[in-house]
């Protein structure tokens, strides 16, 4: 599936919000404006002067909606989800050319606040994703002890880890070590031994 830089940039934007979402042993990442503020940095959310204590919770209340998509069992379930979400942000599309940028398509009405920009535009490129039969391609990380989100843009969808880096190669550097422990605990007491 060809991702088109506005869906990529809109995508990755989900992925950041759904990794600020508390879980067992992770604290809230979004705890306050500060941090909504280092978020619309990140992500370079253009048209965001100022923000206030409701879009804090309203950024919350859409990174819910994300989580709920993911988590959908099926496509009819995930559709019908992200057609609320962008319904409710008052999806406008326009033709938009700032901040350096060629022309690409903003779903967001001009005055949104920071939620609505982030559903109508997420939603959007979650619905991409759904109609292109890639809705798989967003998917949390394989590491038992992390549950980071992350879009796999590799050619046969085989991304397991949010990072290779770390998860994966720390999973696999366990992998290894197990393998040769065992294989030393087989040595030590003959097994495996030929006769």
């Amino acid at each position: 599936m060809l991702i088109n830089h506005d869906t990529r940039f809109a995508l990755d934007g989900v992925v950041d919000l759904l990794n600020t979402a508390p879980d067992q042993d992770v604290p809230e990442g979004l705890p306050d404006l500060s941090a909504l503020r280092e978020f619309v940095r990140r992500n370079s959310i253009s048209g965001v002067d100022r923000l206030c204590e409701a879009d804090l919770l309203a950024v919350r209340e859409v990174r819910e909606d994300f989580l709920r998509i993911i988590a959908a069992p099926d496509d009819r379930t995930a559709a019908g989800l992200v057609n609320a979400l962008v319904a409710r942000a008052g999806t406008t599309p326009q033709l938009t050319d700032h901040d350096g940028y060629d022309w690409h398509v903003h779903y967001f009405a001009p005055d949104s606040g920071v939620a609505d920009h982030l559903a109508a535009d997420g939603g959007m490129a979650l619905g991409f994703l759904l109609v292109g039969g890639e809705r798989e391609r967003l998917r949390r990380c394989g590491a038992p002890d992390c549950r980071r989100a992350f879009i796999d843009l590799s050619r046969n969808r085989s991304r397991r880890y949010c990072s290779s880096r770390t998860c994966g190669n720390r999973l696999h550097v366990a992998a290894y070590r197990a393998r040769r422990r065992e294989s030393a605990e087989n040595a030590g007491t003959g097994e495996g031994a030929k006769p």
